[in-house]
């Protein structure tokens, strides 16, 4: 009788390195990643890089795509996608400045874009699960448009500037603690991603949404309400996509309507980088804050050489084909030696 450690003495030297290594990259690759941006920072820019400033702006700068990627996260995680979050960033975004515009009490400009965002969330998911779509990708893209014409629409194309003290510190103010100033935006990070940890991990919809990434089918024969579940996760979706556009609109003082074109791109390469499948029922919240830290170090490090925003995407893009490619490499051989 054959067992696996007898089948894995009998293959290639070859084929067991990728055996014993894929398992280390799957679990510390992101991580290995992130020390290693940051050592050629270092490295590059040591009088700059290490600087309290840097830091600050670093952190400041992946904010918004940080919470953005942990929406786009929960849907992957259900072999989803959502290519609509960036309009959604924009629609929400110019909600707010419109309202503030009109003189609306502070609280519910700030409440807005979470309302906007989670409405177009919500029909995402009705319109893939109601109007069963072969793949949410349509449904997405065709929002993608829907919510990029209603930014445009209600801002007749125009920028709207000048919002509540209270949603610029929320997007570009600091928190002082032991002397140090702290970026507010990395607390609403650091807030968003232990809530989603803990709705992931110790919630019965939370597990429910990995049993559906992992096999729908099965998910849906133990009694899980797939459909359901599947409105909850976009919808969440939409609402992080929202509170991205209030952090983005702090940040800038200003609702304009292209914000976001783009963005669901970067959310998307954050969430791969950090370790989470195509495939749906794998990745961890950890590893999306990770890839979105990649991302901001190599775009840092990049500004910081002065170096063409398009080399920034055929680089990020580069990366994302590896990444993506270990992903399949790794499913291939767990196959091959289950």
């Amino acid at each position: 009788m054959t067992t696996p450690a007898t089948e894995l003495s009998n293959t290639p030297h070859d084929e067991r390195l990728s055996v014993r290594l894929l398992p280390f990259l799957d679990r510390y690759g992101v991580l290995l990643l992130v020390f290693g941006m940051a050592a050629i920072s270092f490295a590059l820019e040591p009088e700059v890089f290490l600087t309290w400033r840097n830091i600050g702006n670093i952190f400041r700068q992946i904010s918004f795509n940080a919470v953005l990627a942990l929406g786009v996260f929960l849907v992957i995680i259900t072999a989803g996608i959502d290519l609509s979050v960036g309009s959604t960033l924009a629609l929400a975004m110019m909600s707010c400045a419109i309202l503030a515009k009109a003189n609306f009490p502070w609280p519910l400009v700030i409440v807005t874009p979470f309302v906007v965002g989670a409405a177009v969330g919500a029909v995402n998911g009705l319109g893939l699960t109601r109007l069963h779509l072969p793949h949410p990708f349509i449904m997405t893209l065709g929002m993608l448009n829907i919510a990029r014409g209603l930014t445009n629409l209600i801002s007749n194309g125009a920028p709207i500037s000048g919002l509540p003290d209270q949603v610029s510190w929320m997007g570009g103010g600091d928190i002082t603690i032991a002397g140090a100033e702290i970026p507010a935006s990395l607390l609403v990070v650091l807030v968003s991603y232990v809530l989603m940890s803990l709705f992931l991990t110790y919630t019965r919809i939370g597990r429910h949404i990995y049993a559906i990434g992992g096999n729908p089918q099965a998910a849906r024969v133990s009694g899980i309400n797939v459909d359901r579940t599947l409105v909850l996760a976009y919808t969440i979706c939409g609402m992080l996509a929202g509170l991205s556009g209030l952090l983005l609109a702090g940040r800038t003082n200003s609702g304009y309507p292209n914000a976001g074109i783009g963005q669901e791109l970067d959310a998307i390469s954050a969430v791969i980088i950090g370790g989470a499948s195509f495939f749906g029922g794998r990745g961890t919240v950890l590893g999306v804050f990770a890839g979105a830290l990649v991302i901001g170090l190599m775009r840092n490090i990049l500004n910081l050489r002065d170096v063409q925003v398009f080399w920034q995407q055929v680089l990020i893009g580069i990366v994302i084909i590896v990444v993506v490619s270990l992903d399949v490499l790794r499913r291939k051989v767990g196959r091959s030696y289950r």
